[in-house]
Formats: C-alpha cells, sequence, structure tokens
C-alpha cells in the first residue's frame, strides 16, 4: 500500500462524512458515506472487510484518500449524492434510473409557506426535512399533514393570482390566504406545529395546543378556544398514531 494512504488511514477522523478514493493522477474514482469514516474506509483494507469486486483493484489505483465530516447521516447522504452525480467515479454503481432522494421543503420566509416535496437540496434558507427513501410514504404524509394542519397546498403563482377559494377551503382543509385576510401570526401557527411533527416531537406539539386553547378560554374567546381544541385532538391523534409508521416507512435507506 502506498505510504501516504497509509498515512491518511492512520489519521481518519471518527465523525460521520463522505471520503473520496482518488488515484495518482487526482482523479475520484470513488465516493462513499459513513456514520464513522475512520471505521467505515479502514474496512475496505482487512480480510474480512468489503467484498465487492472494485476493492481488490484498490491496492493498483488508490493514491489519496480525501474526507469531509458532516453533522449527520443524513447530510452525508445528501452530499454522497451530489458528488457521486457530479464526478461520476468509475467505481461508485450507477444511481438506477438516475435516482435522487425525496425530500419536504417548508420556506417559512414566506408569509403563507407551504410544504412542499423536491428532489434537490438548494442553500436557500428554507428547512428541507429528509431526504426520504419511500416517495409513496413520504407523499401519504404530505397530504394527511395538509389535511390535519390547514396549510396551503397551490403554488406560490396562485396564491397571487387565485380570486375564488378553492374546494380545500370549502372542505375546511385550508384557510385560503390566497383570498382571505388571514393572520399570519394564526398560520404561523400551524406551521411551527408542522415543524414539531416532522421532528418528531410529538410532546411538544400537543403542549403548545393546550397553551393555545388555555390562553384562548382565559382571554373569554370561547368560540376560538373550542375551535382550537377540536385541532388539538384531531392533530394529536393523527400525530401520536401516525408517529410510529413514520419512523419506519420514511427513514432514508442506509445500504
Amino acid at each position: 500500500m502506498d505510504a501516504k494512504v497509509e498515512a491518511k488511514l492512520e489519521a481518519l477522523p471518527t465523525e460521520p462524512g463522505v471520503y473520496l478514493m482518488k488515484d495518482r493522477r487526482g482523479e475520484i474514482i470513488y465516493v462513499g458515506k459513513a456514520i464513522n469514516l475512520r471505521n467505515r474506509v479502514r474496512s475496505y483494507f482487512t480480510r474480512t472487510g468489503d467484498t465487492r469486486a472494485f476493492v481488490s483493484l484498490l491496492d493498483k489505483f488508490l493514491a489519496d484518500i480525501e474526507t469531509v465530516i458532516v453533522h449527520n447521516e443524513k447530510e452525508a447522504l445528501l452530499l454522497e449524492n451530489e458528488l457521486i452525480k457530479k464526478h461520476k467515479p468509475r467505481f461508485n454503481v450507477l444511481l438506477k434510473d438516475d435516482k435522487q432522494y425525496i425530500s419536504l421543503r417548508l420556506d417559512k420566509k414566506q408569509t403563507y409557506p407551504r410544504l412542499e416535496v423536491v428532489r434537490r437540496y438548494e442553500k436557500d434558507g428554507a428547512r428541507y426535512f429528509g431526504p426520504y427513501s419511500s416517495a409513496s410514504a413520504i407523499r401519504e404524509t404530505l397530504r394527511l399533514i395538509n389535511r390535519y394542519f390547514h396549510l396551503r397546498t397551490c403554488t406560490d403563482h396562485v396564491l397571487a393570482n387565485r380570486k375564488r377559494p378553492c374546494l380545500l377551503h370549502q372542505i375546511g382543509r385550508c384557510p385560503a390566504p390566497c383570498v382571505y385576510p388571514v393572520p399570519p401570526e394564526d398560520y404561523k401557527n400551524s406551521v411551527d406545529e408542522v415543524v414539531l411533527f416532522l421532528e418528531g416531537k410529538a410532546g411538544e406539539l400537543v403542549a403548545g395546543l393546550r397553551a393555545r386553547m388555555k390562553q384562548a378560554s382565559g382571554e373569554l374567546k370561547f368560540e376560538e378556544a373550542a375551535r382550537i381544541r377540536d385541532d388539538a385532538l384531531s392533530r394529536a391523534r393523527f400525530t401520536f398514531r401516525w408517529r410510529d409508521q413514520f419512523a419506519l416507512s420514511l427513514d432514508p435507506e442506509t445500504a
């Protein structure tokens, strides 16, 4: 093994991240991700380690290893995907059908944000949840979130140009900020609750709903308190019922 590679193996970090293997010309020949960079990369060079065909060729081609540390496994997954598509390393298995992982995007800078499914992560200041590997599960989750938390589903263009409320408003699933003066602070409450749900903070979500109901009652806004109570009950039931299935069906692939 090349002395430079041996030195790199000894100095590998133990944090999560992405590793790039390079040949003697500096060309990236393989990109991978790991929860523990040191353990994963060193496993290529043990007898009981990785048994894929290209691994036996590493002694011939490998001249350098570069690592990029990230905060968690999901960030490593995103970065690995981007680097594979950018550099097209010869030893990486091509992503079948140009597969990209699916995420949920929420731009809280907007007055009336919407939750949307995206396949690309942008550095635009929005909140991204994911990535997830099950497109069908995340789309079903999005449908149910919109049903219980009442965020708008229309595009920004439709929001700015609609003259009449849509069917979702008529069946009580959207406050129709496109045509009605919905108080931004009320809408923000729903947005914050969606964030808590997607972060798996069911307890905080329910506690917040109870606090809002108590405040409305204290201000003698009994109709509003009753509405918040009804919303709290339906959202709490949905949150706790869906939580286990959410965790099982939406976890990103770890292969």
